[in-house]
């Protein structure tokens, strides 16, 4: 898939537009145009922090960045068989997950998502769910250019075109923009953003089960190698972290987690009952 930049450039500049340098002392008392001047002043900020980061790197980010291009060569390796499996597992597979798989990573769909959770949050001044817009967006926006250069300049050949050492750098044809895969790029990036936003182990695999099934089925379709897909979401993991990061420690978004509320049976002469302790 070749990311649409119209489709980003059009969200960006719609938010971009609005920013500001000048923000209100508190965030629950700002207007909905100065909140949306401040997020589209985070958006750019993240996107401008993304592509600037590897400058700042230290020997953890190193570390990371090896490990991407050491776990994506392990894959490269296996690119053969797993392309073999997946395309006969893809005969029988339901077709709504073929076609959820499909519309879920596409970026005009992607992006529709994305403005509706952000303007959600937005409208009814929840911060966490605002931020989680932000969040997806800026994330989007910095991994979805870095795609789109990648897959141009490395031009690997899709399965249904060549083989996995079939390369053409700047050829710029659909079929040799394997590498990475733009839809694993992108569902894995919403469905990493939200699922940071919850602490239960099985809320998380839920959202990250959804968040599996474009990148598998771009694999069912024969549209991508494995290695592809695991690019894609390993990349969308380190982008969403480290422009989460940076918004936690510039301290641009600041809200307490709701208060949870431990409940304790308590017995006594007379007395028999539930204590909710706040």
């Amino acid at each position: 898939m070749q990311f649409n930049i119209k489709h980003l450039l059009i969200t960006v500049v719609f938010i971009g537009t609005f920013s500001s340098q000048s923000q209100t002392d508190s965030l629950k008392t700002s207007t909905i145009w100065n909140d949306l001047k401040y997020d589209g002043g985070s958006i750019l900020k993240g996107v401008g922090n993304a592509y600037t980061q590897p400058l700042r790197w230290k020997k953890n980010d190193f570390i990371t960045a090896g490990g991407l291009v050491a776990g994506s060569g392990l894959l490269y390796l296996a690119d053969n068989q797993a392309q073999s499996y997946f395309s006969k597992q893809g005969k029988n597979a339901p077709q709504i997950l073929k076609d959820f798989g499909w519309y879920f990573g596409s970026p005009q769909n992607f992006f529709m998502v994305s403005a509706g959770i952000y303007g959600f949050g937005l409208l009814t001044k929840n911060e966490k769910i605002r931020y989680t817009g932000v969040l997806i967006i800026s994330s989007s926006v910095a991994s979805g250019f870095a795609q789109t250069v990648l897959k141009t300049a490395v031009g690997r050949a899709r399965p249904t075109d060549g083989n996995r050492d079939t390369f053409e750098p700047f050829r710029g044809t659909p079929g040799f923009h394997s590498f990475p895969s733009g839809h694993s790029i992108l569902s894995f990036t919403m469905a990493h953003a939200i699922a940071k936003q919850f602490d239960n182990f099985w809320a998380k695999a839920g959202i990250y089960a959804v968040g599996s099934i474009a990148p598998i089925s771009r694999l069912w379709k024969n549209a991508h190698w494995l290695s592809d897909i695991g690019f894609g979401m390993a990349f969308s993991v380190i982008v969403v972290d480290g422009i989460d990061n940076f918004m936690k420690r510039t301290k641009r978004y600041e809200f307490e987690k709701p208060k949870q509320i431990s409940w304790q049976l308590r017995m006594g002469a007379g007395t028999f009952g539930v204590v909710g302790t706040f």
